[in-house]
């Protein structure tokens, strides 16, 4: 099994900056990539961005790219996600995602273990 605890989201004005983390523990063979979707209301839930833990190799939708950056930290089993430049279609409850496919899938059924999501709101 796979656990991962997601930091505190928040509320942020428009063109400001957050950092969103994602502790992970378990069988390390599950979560060769882990990755960051997000879910507005009403919305299906959308890839943001991904990260191969061994290589470090990320991955991004276009939407953020050029603004946010995933990171991870191999000896605190942990991924970031840095978001600068935020604007308001930004808000959405974020998640973390681990799956045993070792590239970054852009695909949410890829992904067999989730955070218990975090808002993310910024206003205009």
């Amino acid at each position: 099994q796979v656990q991962l605890v997601e930091s505190e989201g928040g509320l942020v004005q428009a063109g400001g900056s957050l950092r969103l983390s994602c502790a992970a523990s378990g069988r390390t063979f599950s979560r060769s990539a882990m990755g960051w979707f997000r879910q507005a209301p009403g919305k299906q839930r959308e890839f943001v961005a991904a990260i191969i833990w061994s290589s470090g190799t990320t991955y991004y939708a276009e939407s953020v790219k050029g603004r946010f950056t995933i990171s991870r930290d191999n000896a605190k089993n942990t991924v970031y996600l840095q978001m600068n430049s935020l604007k308001p279609e930004d808000t959405a409850v974020y998640y973390c995602a681990a799956t045993p496919r070792p590239y970054g899938s852009r695909s949410y059924s890829d992904y067999n273990y989730w955070g218990q999501g975090t808002q993310v709101t910024v206003s205009s």
